[in-house]
Order: C-alpha cells, then structure tokens, then sequence
C-alpha cells in the first residue's frame, strides 16, 4: 500500500479552520496529500506519548524521560525533557496548548509520576509521585482544562483511579466503590496513552479499557470517574500480553477499540471493534487489522473515517470502524488529529510523523 492512501483520507473530512489571518486551507486529496511525512527529531528513543494540539503544535513523550516539542508544524523539535527524568518512562502526555502540558511516567511503586508545565517545558513541577507499590499508573486523559483523571492497574481488587480539578496541579485517589471489580490478571496497557480516554473537552464521559484477563473489557464512567459500568469487548484478550490496547470515542456514543497481541510475530484477530451506544455493547470489526495495533484516532471532522496504528502500519476506515485497509507499513505506537485538521503519529526510533497537507 502506498503512503498517499493516507493522505487521502483526510480528503474525507472538512476543511480545516485557518488562523486568524491565514487563508483556509482546502482538504487534501489524493493528488496533493503524501500521507505521513517523517519530522527530524534527533533522537532513537520511543515516543508512546503524544498530544497534537494543532496542525502546527505537538508535544511526544517517550523513554528515557525525553519530552520534545514543536510549534512549527514538526519543521524543528524542542527537547524541553524534564530535568532529572532521566530513568522515567514517559508513556502519556496530554497537552492544553503550546505552553501547558501534564505528562506520566509509568512503574511500579515511585517511578509513576505526574508532572507538570505552564512555559512550554521551561521548567516542570513533580504533582504527583505514587507511594503505594501495588499501584501502576498507565495512562491520563482531561476533560476540559481543570478537570482530569490518571488509570492505575487494580489495587485490591479494584483499578484505581486520580483525579485533579485544578489542571494537574494536584491530584487525589478516588474513592473505589462505585468500580467493579477487576477480573484475575486484568490491567491496562501502558503503550500509547489511549488505555483511558474521553470524547472530547466539556464532557463527563471517560472510558479504559483492559486486557490480560480471559476477557478484555472497557470500562465507562458518565460522571467524571466517581462511579464506573463495564462491558465485555469481542477483541480477544488473556496472559498478560493481550487486550483492547486503545479507544477513541468521537463524540459520547461513536466509539473505536483496537488491540491485538504485542508480541512480535503472533498473531491479533478480531483487533478491532466499534459500539454506537457509548460502549454498552461492541460489535467486532468486519474487516479488522491485519495485526495488533496500539493506537487510534478519529479523523477530524468526520463521521466514518479514523486511523489506527501499530508496529507494522497504519489502517484507514471509511465506514466508521467496520472495515479497515491497510495504508502505509511504517512503524507508530499512537495517533492523534485536532480539529483544524492536524494528524500526528509518534514510535519508536524516535519516529514522529505528520499528515502531509497539500
């Protein structure tokens, strides 16, 4: 498959807003589009974290405590990593603009932590360190600016779940009644900061999913993480290796799991899946991925069109999530759009991509 499918399909959704002063840009088609274009960043470590805040802003965090950035549409990246971060493994970091930002590190005990910028990664401020060495946080989401949660594996029995109110300045553990139980071996997956997830900025909806159990789950809570439902996936799950890897709900109905198993070589069927109904029940794709895939996005301004990603390459679908084609065979871990029409993808090898406009 060629890199220029990809570029097509942003032709799918509508054009996107300009700037002020700038002249809207037309949708790309596949003529004028080359689908994902490789950006320089200078560095071999793997990128599992990304936060595309426009087409031309974009935050990726990755091992070796490296956090980049850039403003001017991936021309050039900023190594702005925190000082000292050296030994964290950065797997998640969610951005509000081109200054503020909040990103995770994953592991057991103290080496999950949740820090914080407001000057574009000048300086960083430590918010949260986990004391408790049950607890292993893997993924954080907002669902406005204020308002944000943070996905431990179970803690007795039980995920557990953060919460801040003040933009990830503070966080608190949520009390665990209103959450089901976990199943043996259930977890999330710490490998594209898309396990825990939300429609967008405004709502009280949040979802994760899970693997390692003999089921794989996603979770829903409609009051910002204080009370959970689960409903079982049709993507197949169990050890410690498989599951629903990520999600990407489009508004608080229109929802995408993909998954898969990890491992090099093994095979993911049925690594896909959609629900119309906010997640109370999901369908298996008809045509699914070929292989795992860690991560998905929905394409910007569109009902029916989305990405998913994975070590192997990029799938389009065209009709929501119910057949997928293969586009491109590069490498990426996460996607993500904006609604001026920005699509990014970061992996390993210090791989960050952008969607190529016209």
């Amino acid at each position: 498959m060629t890199a220029g499918l990809v570029g097509a399909a942003l032709a799918l959704s509508l054009a996107a807003p300009a700037r002020a002063g700038e002249t809207p840009a037309a949708p790309a088609t596949a003529a004028s589009a080359d689908g994902w274009r490789l950006t320089p960043t200078g560095t071999e470590v793997r990128f599992r974290g990304l936060a595309a805040v426009d087409r031309h802003t974009a935050w990726a965090a990755g091992s070796r405590g490296t956090v980049l950035r850039t403003t001017d549409a991936g021309r050039t990246w900023r190594d702005i990593s925190p000082a000292g971060a050296e030994d964290l493994e950065l797997r998640d970091v969610e951005a509000f603009d081109a200054r503020r930002a909040v990103v995770l590190a994953i592991g057991e005990g103290e080496a999950s932590r949740l820090l914080r910028t407001e000057d574009g990664g000048a300086t960083w401020t430590e918010t949260f360190r986990n004391t408790d060495p049950r607890a292993f946080y893997d993924c954080v989401t907002f669902l406005d600016r204020r308002h944000g949660l943070a996905l431990s594996d179970p803690v007795d029995g039980r995920f557990r779940v953060l919460s801040t109110r003040d933009g990830g300045r503070s966080w608190e553990v949520l009390p665990d009644a209103g959450m089901p139980a976990a199943l043996p071996g259930e977890a999330g997956f710490a490998a594209s900061g898309q396990c825990l997830v939300t429609a967008g900025s405004g709502g009280q909806d949040v979802w994760f999913a899970t693997g390692g159990a003999a089921t794989a789950r996603v979770f829903h809570s409609a009051d910002r993480g204080r009370t959970w439902t689960v409903t079982d996936s049709p993507v197949p799950a169990g050890d410690p290796a498989r599951g629903v890897f990520a999600l990407a709900f489009r508004d608080r109905h229109h929802g995408l799991a993909v998954g898969g198993d990890y491992r090099t070589g093994r095979p993911s069927p049925q690594a896909a899946a959609v629900t119309a109904d906010g997640g109370r029940t999901w369908t298996p794709a008809g045509t699914p991925p070929p292989a795992y895939r860690s991560g998905v996005a929905w394409l910007p301004h569109s009902r029916s069109a989305a990405l998913a990603v994975g070590p192997t390459g990029t799938d389009l679908t065209r009709d929501g999530g119910r057949t997928w084609r293969t586009v491109d065979t590069g490498s990426y871990d996460t996607v993500d759009c904006t609604p001026d029409g920005g699509c990014w993808a970061s992996g390993e090898k210090g791989r960050i991509a952008v969607l190529a406009r016209p």
